[in-house]
């Protein structure tokens, strides 16, 4: 229990980190609901972690009635990283440099904050949440699922942060899946699918 404890604190520092140092003072998006999150806190200032648990909420919801394993693994995730997520904000702009160097440092740490959590059992839950419930009624693999909800989610914020960032933020959902799949890697855990 302590070991999931501290992987979940340690993997949403390294998320919030990534998040707010690297993507958010060049106006990047990550995938899935970090990328609506921040879409929302680009488009509207409201703040990218209290957007993350509003957006959600329909989400775990589904996963209440479904597969209630999901709701209680990434529930705790959820809410640190989030709150990690604003907590940190203030690092916004003290990091500079440059855009290529944030998309990729900002990347690989959310990437291993991501799969620190996963590695113990939690996550930030979100649409893997949704990926993961997509997967137990189709065929159709979890990792082709969560890119083509990724790629939704970045396609969907053209119109706000515009094409040149939009392919900066392509790259950056790479190197956060890249460091996602190296960091849960030999990680033989039965009970959590979510790789």
């Amino acid at each position: 229990m302590k070991e999931k404890l501290a992987a979940m604190l340690l993997g949403s520092l390294l998320l919030s980190l990534g998040v707010n140092g690297f993507l958010v003072p060049y106006h990047l998006l990550d995938g899935g609901v970090i990328g609506l999150g921040l879409i929302i806190h680009y488009f509207y200032g409201w703040p990218a972690g209290l957007s993350i648990i509003v957006l959600s909420l329909p989400l775990y919801v589904l996963a209440w009635f479904f597969e209630r394993r999901y709701f209680y693994y990434s529930l705790h995730g959820l809410i640190i990283s989030s709150f990690c997520i604003d907590f940190l904000s203030f690092i916004n702009g003290k990091i500079e440099i440059g855009i290529l160097p944030s998309t990729i440092i900002g990347g690989l740490l959310v990437g291993i904050g991501i799969g620190l959590m996963l590695r113990y059992e939690t996550s930030t839950g979100g649409t893997d949440l949704l990926a993961q419930l997509l997967t137990k009624f189709t065929s159709v693999n979890i990792g082709i699922i969560i890119f083509l909800i990724d790629g939704l989610v970045i396609t969907s914020g053209i119109q706000v942060v515009g094409l040149e960032k939009f392919f900066y933020s392509l790259l950056t959902i790479i190197c956060v899946g890249v460091m996602t799949a190296l960091t849960v890697r030999g990680n033989n855990n039965q009970h959590f699918p979510y790789y």
